[in-house]
């Protein structure tokens, strides 16, 4: 058998410790954030999305796991708040996803016309979902 069974124990180098790095492809959620990281100076990444809700901390936390963002410093304010910053990974990965998910815009001939927010935001975020799945195919 290939399988090893549920109670066996796994090869050291195999087991996920809680601090150990894990390579995944990013949610929808995690590549926007990072996305919004290019605009800003320093590569900050926002707290807030665009509607004015706070970013799920297991979003956040999960892409400092992964390498593609890093504490930044620590608010004194709000201490519970991690302000973070984009990662050499985290801007590439960033980056690509901005680039594929623009010449998707164009492959489908968005005209930049007035088709409202929701419709735009809602093929935006395909287009953002296709490339995330491209990407780590």
């Amino acid at each position: 058998m290939d399988r090893l069974s549920p109670t066996a124990q796994s090869p050291p180098e195999t087991q996920t410790l809680g601090s150990a790095r894990r390579k995944t492809r990013p949610t929808i959620t995690q590549l926007a954030w990072l996305c919004r990281g290019l605009t800003q100076a320093g590569g900050k990444l926002p707290l807030f999305d665009h509607y004015g809700q706070r970013y799920d901390g297991r979003t956040i936390r999960s892409c400092i796991e992964q390498g593609w963002a890093e504490p930044w410093f620590k608010n004194p304010i709000k201490p519970d708040w991690l302000v973070c910053r984009l990662t050499a990974e985290g801007r590439t990965l960033a980056e690509i996803g901005e680039a594929l998910a623009d010449d998707g815009a164009e492959a489908v001939g968005d005209d930049g016309g007035d088709d409202g927010d929701e419709s735009g935001s809602d093929q935006r975020n395909a287009r953002i979902r296709g490339v995330v799945d491209d990407l780590f195919v």
